[in-house]
């Protein structure tokens, strides 16, 4: 594992731009620095991390626009909680986030300066990181490096956490704080919530015992070594946090709580505890000019974890007889958009559509929010409009209470709505023991790149759960005069194969549709099904059109 310099000198640019000041954190392979941005003279974090040797240029091309993106997405999740990334440079064998500063201070100074927090405090503190954590965990981001020296404490108690993006970004195993990682970690294993969870409980043990769970070594792989095969020294100063902080700290992955089972503990604590809601006591300022350095700044789009919520119930489409565990169940996480997917290899899907919108109305029977569901004739000839599209028999044209509309095969119905107020939804469609699905999705927190968020968000995502790969290139094309993008893949373990085809595309900078045709592998090239899909690519409808 590589090591970042013990010292760069304060006066030396970093990118020709960045001035180092001071010292503000230090990690096994990972160092902060208050710094100044001569072109904007603005105060910023600087922080150095080492790279593998002899990284290539595609290397750091994608380390640096994984660090950017994953930080925009979380920040989007919980704005003002996650330090917004300005910069990321690579130069002289390291690599170098640039975030805004923040008005706070490191967790590893204050445990440094204190020694030891209360079990109270401690929850506190657990409690705004369980927070950002389950944000980013249903929108498919783990942070895979949480540490104390990534979670920065404001004068209020509130927490801005910083390093997303950067697990697995620079080829490391580990590239910091190893007594925080977790065994899979240790075992260079494929890691994913868990890991974070762990992270949390380590992050709870430091704070009340006053040392990590698993203490630094000399070197890192005999930290981790630690880590992996020595048994926990139990908590004595956690106090109601105790059965907490070791069930997070469970060697398997798969025994570890969950987090409404560590919220509970956390609320338990502080709604037991009078004080428990004020703010922190005794928070030392950062030294120098550190100490009247800004307060971070917010992004304005407010988007809340309820966005997140959307995307792990959407990403798992389960048809009526439970055969499938979705192929999106590998990409539970992904942010509802372009990330779509539904239909035939790209030389069988239309791409141009006929310029009127379908306005044979359904009566809305569906059940929960945008949900709703039709008693169409199913004819081969609607009878609302001269201009509406005509219908295959056995289909019938649903029109959701959200403006969209679309033609559906007889029987098919929404099988679940979730939403995110007004900025996310998605629609699951399929019938009563069809083993074939839909899924309709609409975001307002977007890329504008639809072949960029199936490569870089949701192909990573699908990968993760083992089983996928994907059939020919991402595609981009258009669609009913939008930017979009195609991707097709099987996926599916135990015996069960699914085969999906998806559409995404965007109407303007932020908003967007998915569409996700899902049929088993065997079954694709039937006739019923690529009709299916073309009726579905045909006749879908955004609002007003």
């Amino acid at each position: 594992m590589a090591m970042v310099k013990a010292r760069v000198s304060t006066a030396e640019l970093v990118a020709g731009r960045y001035r180092l000041v001071d010292v503000v954190q230090r990690e096994t392979n990972r160092v902060g620095y208050y710094g100044e941005d001569l072109e904007t003279e603005r105060q910023c974090l600087l922080t150095q991390i080492g790279l593998p040797d002899d990284p290539s240029p595609d290397d750091r091309r994608r380390a640096t626009s994984r660090i950017l993106r994953t930080s925009e997405r979380i920040g989007l999740l919980r704005p003002g909680r996650v330090a917004a990334v300005l910069d990321v440079v690579e130069e002289s064998g390291s690599l170098w986030i640039v975030t805004e500063w923040i008005d706070g201070t490191p967790l590893g100074e204050l445990l440094a300066q204190q020694g030891t927090f209360n079990y109270v405090r401690a929850a506190r503190i657990g409690l705004e990181l369980l927070d950002v954590l389950e944000a980013a965990h249903v929108a498919g981001i783990t942070h895979g490096e949480l540490s104390p020296g990534q979670v920065f404490v404001g004068a209020d108690g509130s927490v801005v956490v910083t390093g997303f993006g950067l697990a697995g970004a620079t080829l490391a195993p580990r590239v910091a704080a190893p007594s925080y990682a977790s065994p899979e970690q240790a075992r260079d294993e494929r890691i994913g919530p868990a890991s974070d969870l762990w992270a949390l409980g380590a992050i709870l043990y430091t704070m009340v015992e006053g040392r990590p769970p698993y203490r630094e070594r000399d070197r890192p792989e005999a930290t981790l070594k630690g880590v992996d095969r020595l048994p926990l020294r139990a908590p004595v100063r956690a106090g109601p946090l105790t059965q907490a902080v070791q069930g997070l700290l469970r060697k398997d992955s798969r025994e570890r709580l969950s987090r409404p089972v560590v919220r509970e503990a956390f609320d338990r604590v502080l709604n037991e505890d009078p004080e428990a809601g004020g703010p922190a006591a005794g928070r030392p300022r950062m030294r120098g000019r550190c100490a009247v350095a800004p307060t971070w700044g917010r992004r304005a789009m407010v988007v809340g974890t309820a966005l997140a919520v959307v995307t792990v119930a959407a990403a798992v489409l389960v048809v009526t007889n439970a055969r499938q565990d979705d192929t999106d169940s590998s990409a539970a996480g992904t942010t509802p958009g372009p990330s779509a997917s539904a239909g035939a290899p790209t030389s069988q899907s239309p791409t141009g559509t006929p310029s009127t919108s379908p306005t044979q109305e359904e009566p809305e029977t569906g059940t929960g929010a945008g949900a709703g569901s039709g008693t169409g004739s199913g004819s081969g000839s609607p009878t609302a409009s001269p201009s509406a599209p005509v219908l295959p028999d056995g289909f019938r044209t649903y029109k959701s209470p959200d403006g969209f509309s679309v033609a559906l095969p007889e029987g098919w119905q929404p099988l679940a709505t979730k939403r995110a107020s007004d900025v996310a939804y998605r629609v699951l469609f399929s019938g009563d023991g069809d083993e074939r699905g839909l899924a309709v999705t609409y975001s307002e927190v977007l890329g504008p790149d639809p072949v960029a968020v199936w490569r870089d968000d949701v192909q990573p995502q699908l990968e993760a759960g083992g089983g996928f790969q994907r059939i020919g290139d991402i595609e981009a094309t258009t669609y009913q005069g939008y930017e979009a993008a195609d991707m097709e893949w099987v996926s599916g373990k135990d015996g069960t194969r699914l085969r999906t085809f998806g559409r995404g595309f965007v109407i303007d900078d932020q908003r967007g549709y998915s569409l996700r045709w899902i049929t088993p592998e065997d079954d694709w090239n039937d006739p019923e099904n690529q009709e299916a899909l073309d009726v579905f690519l045909r006749t879908f409808r955004v609002p007003g059109d």
